[in-house]
């Protein structure tokens, strides 16, 4: 269905999105990372990583509907883990 799409559900985050470029995303107007996060709150991967994958994800998920495939379901490859500080 055409329409408007409700956002806003996280108070003070606001995701920035263009057709041609990955998310970003901001906390009270202050720039934030993205990130991919265990439930037990382990850090698996952040930043630019983490919003070019969905970008993907989402892409894709779109063209297919175009298709007419009915696969509204994408899965990305692995995100390479984040590298630990010396």
């Amino acid at each position: 269905m055409l329409g408007e799409q409700a956002t806003g559900a996280i108070e003070g985050v606001y995701i920035h999105t263009v057709s041609h470029e990955p998310p970003k995303a901001t906390f009270h107007g202050k720039p934030v990372q993205l990130a991919i996060v265990t439930e037990d709150g382990q850090i698996i991967a952040a930043g630019v990583n983490v919003a070019q994958e969905l970008e993907a994800a989402i892409v894709s998920c779109y063209r297919n509907t175009l298709k007419g495939l009915g696969h509204l379901r994408v899965q990305s490859c692995p995100i390479p883990p984040l590298r630990k500080a010396a």
